[in-house]
C-alpha cells in the first residue's frame, strides 16, 4: 500500500464512502479534511523519535498518521469499535501507532502510558470535551503537554479573563495547572460533516507548579465553585449559598482585604487563593 494523505478531502470523502462511514452524532463525530491543521497539531505537540503521545478519538486516523509520522510512539484510544475496520486499513503502514478500543475515561491511563513524560493530541468530540480535559488536567500523571481541538467557545472560556463573560471555574481549574495558547482557528468547513460550530486548537503546557501557592487545593476548588454556583449573586451571598457563615464569611473577606459585595466572577486567581487560605485558616483555628 503507497502512503496517501488521510486529511485530504477527496481521501476521507473516498474512505468514507468505501467503508460505509457514517459519522454517528452522539459521538460528535466529525472528520478532519486539512492536512495543515494535522501538520500543526503534530507540530504543537512537541514530539518527535523517542516521544510518547496519546491521542483521543482517531476516528479514521487523519491526525494519527501525523503524530506517527514525527517518529513518536503512538497509543491511540478509539471508542466506536466500528471503526477498527477502517483504521486497520489507513494506519497498516505506520509500526509506530498502537490502538486501542476503550473509553479514555475508564482507562488506567498510567499503566497504559507509563510514568516517564508521555504527551496528549486529540480532535476532542465537542459532546465530551470537559470531563476529558479536566480528567487529564487535574490528574498527577506526567503529561507535558496537551494539544487539544475543541469547539472555539471552550477554548475561549479557558483563556478568558476576570469579569468577562467567558470567565468562569473552567477557566481556573485550567490555567491553575497549565499555561494556555492558541494554535490556531478551525472554519466548520474543515470537516465531514460540517458541524455547526467554530473550532479551536488550543496547546496547553503543564506547569512546574500550580499558577498559585495555596494551603489547601480543595478548599481553593471550593471558593471557585462558589463562586460560579452562584456567579450573579454577591460575593457574600455567594459564601451563604456554600455553606459559610455570615460572620465567617466577613473574617474571610476582612483577612484578605476584598469587599463582598462583588461578584465572584471578578475575582482574579490570586483573589481565589487568598481566600481560601483564609477560610484554612480559619478552620484551623477554629480546631484549636
Amino acid at each position: 500500500m503507497l502512503e496517501i494523505e488521510l486529511a485530504d478531502r477527496k481521501v476521507v470523502s473516498y474512505l468514507i464512502k468505501r467503508f460505509g462511514i457514517h459519522a454517528k452524532h452522539k459521538l460528535g463525530q466529525n472528520f478532519l479534511v486539512r492536512p495543515d491543521v494535522v501538520r500543526a497539531i503534530a507540530e504543537a505537540s512537541e514530539i518527535g523519535e523517542g516521544s510518547r503521545v496519546l491521542e483521543i478519538g482517531p476516528g479514521i486516523g487523519t491526525l494519527t498518521q501525523a503524530l506517527a509520522r514525527t517518529g513518536a510512539e503512538v497509543t491511540a484510544v478509539e471508542i466506536d469499535q466500528s471503526l477498527g475496520r477502517i483504521l486497520s486499513h489507513t494506519l497498516e503502514l505506520y509500526k509506530n501507532i498502537h490502538i486501542i478500543y476503550d473509553d479514555v475515561l475508564k482507562l488506567d491511563l498510567n499503566k497504559l502510558m507509563g510514568d516517564k513524560e508521555w504527551h496528549v493530541a486529540a480532535n476532542l468530540p465537542y459532546y465530551i470535551t470537559t470531563p476529558i480535559l479536566l480528567h487529564l488536567v487535574q490528574s498527577d500523571l506526567p503529561i507535558s503537554t496537551f494539544v487539544f481541538m475543541m469547539q472555539k467557545e471552550v477554548a475561549e472560556r479557558i483563556m478568558a479573563s476576570p469579569g468577562t463573560k467567558a470567565y468562569g471555574a473552567l477557566t481556573l481549574a485550567v490555567q491553575f495547572y497549565c499555561t494556555s495558547e492558541v494554535v490556531m482557528d478551525v472554519p466548520p468547513s474543515s470537516f465531514i460533516p460540517r458541524p455547526a460550530v467554530n473550532s479551536t486548537v488550543l496547546k496547553l503546557v503543564k506547569r512546574d507548579k500550580p499558577a498559585v501557592e495555596v494551603k489547601d487545593t480543595r478548599l481553593f476548588f471550593r471558593m471557585v465553585k462558589m463562586a460560579f454556583g452562584q456567579r450573579r449573586k454577591v460575593f457574600t451571598n455567594a459564601m451563604k449559598a456554600g455553606g459559610i457563615s455570615a460572620e465567617q464569611g466577613k473574617e474571610i473577606l476582612a483577612a484578605c482585604g476584598i469587599d463582598g459585595k462583588r461578584r465572584g466572577e471578578t475575582f482574579s486567581m490570586e483573589e481565589f487563593a487568598s481566600l481560601a487560605d483564609a477560610w484554612y485558616d480559619l478552620i484551623h483555628k477554629d480546631k484549636e
